[in-house]
């Protein structure tokens, strides 16, 4: 009697492992089902939750071959602006020149985002500042969430984004074919007016009135004062547009990026870039762009007031005093820009 008990509790003790065991495989098996229904969800690199971004495609495969009607029709306005780049190069004979090697100080204006596999050329005066806001959101790991909460001194510190010419030949290579390469640009003139406005008229930028104020001051200006000789704070729109145009200037040393022109700073003859955006077009454009890298949902490009702008009217008034001979000689300087990004020559403008 007693050891028929007690192999009656022996089989209970196997009835309740064989429905543990059971009940766990159970679990696991609608563990597994509900993981592949809704897939974990991991925090994105600046901390907002998105599902994982490997596996995804990339921005490259999304403008090349979109699968959203949104995305083909601005797919197809940007074939038609790299068509153009294309053709101007042809014809100006710039591609088919011997193909001189791309330096690394060729590259520094390349800004490299690794997670989301696009590259920037920056373009000072063409939103460069808050596009270089967002680059630091998208490539910052969580450490910034909203782009205007980033100053704009610290935006401009090199060491806070990787550029291309900090890698390898080999790496450099593969992230030229592989990335989605892109840039911004702006009617010639009205970035020039910009960046005299901003470089040459204010107050605070004195170490551009020292470096290049005193020297156009010292060149273009008869009889200039030993205040004017020294500060270099006062020059004159003509007086800048004099020494661009001076064949000294360019022999001496490269144009500073903030009037140097796109086609030297980006080298689009030479790079292959996927999408241009314009500065008459920023916000869509910058979207279109941030909509490929399948951030735009939760991030937008910042919008900022427009009443401090440089316009085309307002460009037209600083041409008023410039020669006609100047004017020809100022816009043979910047006209590859003008026609590879498809700008009108300017109605203002008096060439000879």
């Amino acid at each position: 009697m007693k050891q028929a008990l007690m192999e009656v509790m022996r089989m209970n003790r196997i009835c309740r492992m064989v429905l543990v065991t059971c009940l766990g495989s159970f679990v696991l098996v609608v563990f597994y089902f509900q993981s592949m229904l809704h897939p974990v969800m991991h925090r994105n690199p600046f901390g907002m939750e998105i599902c994982c971004r490997k596996g995804s495609r990339s921005p490259l495969q999304q403008l090349y071959n979109p699968t959203q009607v949104d995305l083909s029709s601005n797919a197809l306005l940007h074939q038609t602006r790299r068509d153009q780049v294309t053709d101007i190069c042809r014809a100006n004979n710039v591609s088919s020149r011997k193909r001189r090697m791309l330096t690394p100080n060729d590259l520094k204006h390349l800004v490299v985002d690794e997670f989301h596999e696009m590259i920037y050329c920056y373009v000072p005066k063409v939103a460069c500042t808050n596009w270089k806001r967002v680059m630091m959101v998208l490539t910052g790991r969580g450490k910034y969430s909203d782009p205007m909460e980033i100053p704009a001194n610290v935006a401009h510190v090199s060491s806070n984004l990787k550029t291309l010419n900090q890698y390898s030949i080999p790496e450099i290579n593969h992230r030229l074919k592989n990335f989605m390469k892109f840039l911004f640009v702006r009617e010639p003139f009205e970035r020039l007016v910009s960046a005299y406005r901003n470089k040459f008229t204010q107050k605070y930028n004195t170490s551009f009135h020292k470096r290049y104020g005193t020297k156009i001051v010292r060149r273009q200006r008869k009889n200039a004062t030993q205040e004017a000789l020294h500060n270099g704070n006062d020059v004159k729109f003509e007086e800048f547009v004099a020494y661009l145009i001076d064949p000294h200037t360019q022999r001496e040393e490269p144009f500073n990026e903030h009037w140097q022109t796109v086609f030297s700073l980006c080298h689009p003859c030479h790079i292959h870039y996927d999408l241009i955006g314009k500065y008459e077009t920023l916000e869509e454009d910058s979207n279109f762009v941030l909509q490929l890298a399948g951030v735009g949902n939760y991030l937008k490009f910042p919008t900022f007031p427009k009443s401090t702008r440089t316009t085309d009217e307002m460009t037209a008034e600083f041409f008023q005093n410039i020669s006609s001979e100047h004017q020809t000689q100022l816009y043979e300087v910047y006209k590859l820009d003008y026609l590879m990004f498809n700008y009108s020559t300017p109605a203002y403008l008096k060439l000879e």
